[in-house]
C-alpha cells in the first residue's frame, strides 16, 4: 500500500512540474504570467496534499500493518485452530478409523473362523465320505482279491491234488512198468479196449486155450469163420512188453555209447524172438488156430525198433509164423479183418438178401397201388373242397347287401337269441 501511494505521489508531482516547465516555455522567462503564479500556488497546495497524502498514507501504511498484523494473527489463531481441530478430526478419524478397522477385523476373525469351522465341517464330512467309500472299495476290492486268492488258492489246492493223483498215476504207471506181471496185464488191458473198439464180444474171446487139452493161454483170440458153420478158425493175439531191454536200449541211445546200443539191440532181439518162440509152441495149432499168430506190441517206439533191426520181422514170420504188430498198424489189420467178416457174411447171406428184396419188391407194389388209391381218395376231396368253395362264394354274393352286426353285439349268444327268420339266408 505504501509503495502505491508514493508511485501515485511521485506521478502528481512529476505531472505538476512538467505542467510548469510547459508554462514557462510559453509565457517567456522574465514575464510574470497571474496564472504561473496560480499554478505555483496549486503546485505547492498540491505538494503539501501531497505531503498531505503521504502523511497519510503513512498513517494508513501503519493501520494497515497493525490491520495485517492483526489480520495475520487472526489467520494464525484460526490456522492454530483449524490444525487444532484438523488433528482432532484426524485424531477421532484415526480412532474411528483404527475402531472400524476392529470391527472389521472382529467381523473378518468371525468370518474366517466361521469359514475355518465351516471348512472343517466340509473337510470332516469328505473325510467321513472319503473313509466311507475308500472302506467300501477297500472291502470290496480285498473281498474280491480275497475271493480270487480262495479260488485260485482251491485251483492250485484241485491242482496239487490233481498232481498227487497223477503222482499217485505215475508211480502206480511206474510200478506197473517195472513189474513183470503188472506190466503184461497192462498190455493186455491195452489189446483188449482196442479189440473192444472194432470187434463185437461174439467175434473174439479172452484168455483161450487155443489148443485142444492144452492149460496155456492166450490173451486174445479172434473167431473167423471155419469150413464148417460150427468149428471157428481161431486168430491168436498176444502182448508182449520187454521194457527192461528195450529202456536198456534207450539208455545206451542217450549215453551214445556204439558198443551199449549194439549189445543192448542184440538182447532186445533175442528177446523177441524168444516170446515169438513161446506164441509158437503155446498157441498156433492148425485147424482149430490159423497158421499164424500175432504179437502186440503195445508201444510205438517199441515196435519202431523192431522193425529197424534188418529182417527180424522176415524172420519172425518164417520160422515162428508170427506177425509183429503195433498200436496203429494192429487197428489197421483188425479193421481188415473186420472188412473180411463182413464180406463173407454177406457172402453167405446173399440168399437171404435176394428173397428180402423179392418180399420188399412185392411189398413195394402193393404199396404203390395204396398209394395210387390214396392219390384218387385226394383228388376227390380237392374237387369237393372246388364245390365247396363255389357254393362259398355265391353265399357271399348273395350276402353282399345284409347289413353286418357291430363287433361286440354280432357274438354268438345275439345269434342265438335272434328269430329263426332271421338265421335263415334270404
Amino acid at each position: 500500500m505504501n509503495e502505491l501511494l508514493a508511485v501515485l505521489t511521485l506521478l502528481a508531482v512529476l505531472a505538476v512540474g512538467g505542467l510548469a516547465m510547459l508554462l514557462l516555455r510559453r509565457s517567456g522567462a522574465g514575464s510574470e504570467d497571474p496564472r504561473l503564479q496560480e499554478l505555483v500556488g496549486r503546485v505547492e497546495s498540491l505538494g503539501k496534499e501531497v505531503n498531505a497524502l503521504k502523511e497519510v498514507a503513512h498513517a494508513v501504511s501503519g493501520i494497515q500493518e497493525k490491520r495485517l498484523e492483526s489480520l495475520a494473527t487472526q489467520i494464525q489463531l484460526t490456522l492454530d485452530s483449524v490444525k487444532k481441530d484438523m488433528g482432532e478430526r484426524l485424531t477421532q478419524m484415526g480412532q474411528t478409523a483404527e475402531q472400524s478397522a476392529e470391527r472389521v477385523r472382529n467381523v473378518l476373525n468371525e468370518q474366517l473362523a466361521s469359514i475355518q469351522k465351516d471348512n472343517a465341517e466340509k473337510l470332516e464330512q469328505m473325510r467321513k465320505t472319503v473313509d466311507e467309500k475308500l472302506h467300501a472299495t477297500l472291502e470290496e476290492r480285498l473281498g474280491q482279491s480275497f475271493k480270487l486268492v480262495s479260488e485260485r488258492l482251491e485251483l492250485v489246492q484241485r491242482g496239487l491234488g490233481e498232481m498227487q493223483s497223477l503222482a499217485s498215476g505215475v508211480g502206480d504207471l511206474k510200478r506197473v512198468l517195472t513189474n513183470v506181471k503188472t506190466r503184461g496185464t497192462w498190455g493186455e488191458f491195452q489189446l483188449e479196449a482196442l479189440i473192444e473198439q472194432i470187434f463185437t464180444r461174439d467175434q473174439y474171446e479172452k484168455n483161450m486155450a487155443t489148443r485142444p487139452g492144452a492149460a496155456e493161454r492166450v490173451e486174445i483170440a479172434i473167431r473167423l469163420p471155419g469150413r464148417a458153420d460150427d468149428q471157428p478158425v481161431w486168430l491168436p493175439i498176444d502182448a508182449k512188453f520187454p521194457i527192461e531191454d528195450y529202456q536198456r536200449l534207450l539208455d545206451a541211445h542217450d549215453q551214445s555209447d556204439s558198443t551199449m546200443v549194439e549189445e543192448a539191440a542184440k538182447a532186445l532181439e533175442a528177446r523177441i524172438r524168444g516170446e515169438a518162440k513161446k506164441i509158437k509152441d503155446k498157441y498156433i495149432e492148425p485147424p482149430h488156430t490159423t497158421d499164424f499168430a500175432v504179437m502186440y506190441l503195445p508201444t510205438e517206439g517199441l515196435y519202431a525198433e523192431v522193425l529197424r533191426r534188418t529182417g527180424l520181422a522176415e524172420s519172425l514170420q518164417r520160422d515162428y509164423r508170427v506177425v509183429v504188430t503195433g498200436p496203429t498198424n494192429t487197428a489197421a489189420m483188425l479193421n481188415s479183418l473186420q472188412m473180411g467178416f463182413r464180406t463173407l457174411a454177406i457172402e453167405k447171406r446173399s440168399s437171404e438178401v435176394w428173397a428180402l428184396l423179392g418180399g420188399v419188391k412185392t411189398e413195394f407194389e402193393k404199396f404203390g397201388g395204396v398209394i395210387a388209391e390214396t392219390e384218387k381218395k385226394l383228388q376227390e376231396a380237392a374237387n369237393k373242397f372246388q364245390t365247396v368253395g363255389v357254393r362259398t362264394r355265391a353265399i357271399q354274393r348273395r350276402l353282399q347287401d345284409v347289413q353286418a352286426l357291430p363287433v361286440a353285439d354280432a357274438g354268438p349268444q345275439s345269434f342265438l337269441e335272434s328269430g329263426p327268420e332271421e338265421n335263415e339266408a334270404p
